[in-house]
């Protein structure tokens, strides 16, 4: 026997489908168990399953996995989960409350533009030196590195980031010392770009991703390192992903970062659970 569960695939970060970065989102009247929720996440084989539980008006408890771990924060999986509420399952509100166990309560709100725009915390960052085993695991030298949730790592023009090819199985033992999903997880960037005010690529074997799409939580990191290198807290931002890409735009606000774009729906459907 089996038992079918809403499953709907979005582009987050994205105006069309083939753009931004892939997430499965599955509202639920409950969390299944840990384990359940993470083997759907490993057959729907994207880089985040998201599962929503409504739990009053306006306000659902949000869990993200990917096909190897659950983790603390996921931006493109939240705006995604957002779009599907706003979209397809009749919520008429304007802003949307997501309850987290790690993140705090996140809420996301429409954009006149037709964006969705997040509300998202915005870590501090710590300047580091760069390490002979980071410049070899890149295979090139940033310029300049920060270390925070992520690794961050500056490089000087956007042809660089565009040209890395990173040893995956070296970057995912690498990283910010401490514990969590720091380590293994190297956000790359340039401070300019085509129409754009930081071009970047976000390589996570340390998350079981060998490089993200679009990723929010990177972007709320980047932020605050263009605030606190630039002086810049409005940006208009490209993810480049080979042959895919997508357009973040954040706003830093002291302790918190909006994030905001575009979401499409490509696949529309049900989860088959044995039971």
């Amino acid at each position: 026997m089996t038992q079918p569960l809403p499953l709907y695939q979005v582009d987050a970060f994205a105006t069309r489908a083939f753009e931004g970065n892939q997430a499965c989102i599955m509202p639920l009247d409950a969390f299944l168990p840990d384990d359940v929720m993470l083997a759907i996440a490993a057959e729907n084989n994207v880089a985040e399953t998201a599962y929503i539980v409504r739990t009053g008006e306006g306000s659902w408890n949000l869990r993200w996995f990917t096909p190897a771990v659950e983790v603390p924060l996921c931006g493109h999986a939240t705006l995604a989960a957002a779009h599907v509420l706003f979209t397809h399952e009749g919520y008429a509100g304007e802003t949307i409350a997501f309850d987290t166990v790690k993140s705090g309560r996140l809420t996301v709100r429409k954009l006149e533009d037709g964006r969705l725009e997040m509300d998202f915390p915005s870590g501090p960052i710590t300047e580091i030196p760069v390490s002979d085993d980071v410049a070899e695991a890149l295979g090139a030298r940033p310029v300049q590195a920060w270390g925070g949730m992520f690794y961050a790592a500056m490089f000087e023009t956007p042809d660089a980031v565009h040209a890395l090819k990173p040893n995956l199985k070296a970057l995912a033992s690498l990283g910010v010392p401490g514990e969590g999903w720091d380590r293994g997880n190297f956000g790359c960037f340039a401070p300019s770009g085509d129409g754009v005010d930081v071009t970047s690529r976000f390589f996570a074997p340390g998350s079981g991703i060998d490089e993200d799409p679009a990723t929010g939580s990177w972007h709320t990191m980047l932020a605050r390192v263009m605030s606190e290198r630039f002086g810049m807290d409005a940006l208009s931002c490209f993810q480049a992903y080979p042959g895919r890409g997508g357009r973040i735009d954040t706003l830093l606000q002291g302790d918190r970062v909006k994030l905001s774009g575009h979401s499409v729906t490509t696949v529309e459907g049900r989860f088959f659970l044995p039971v």
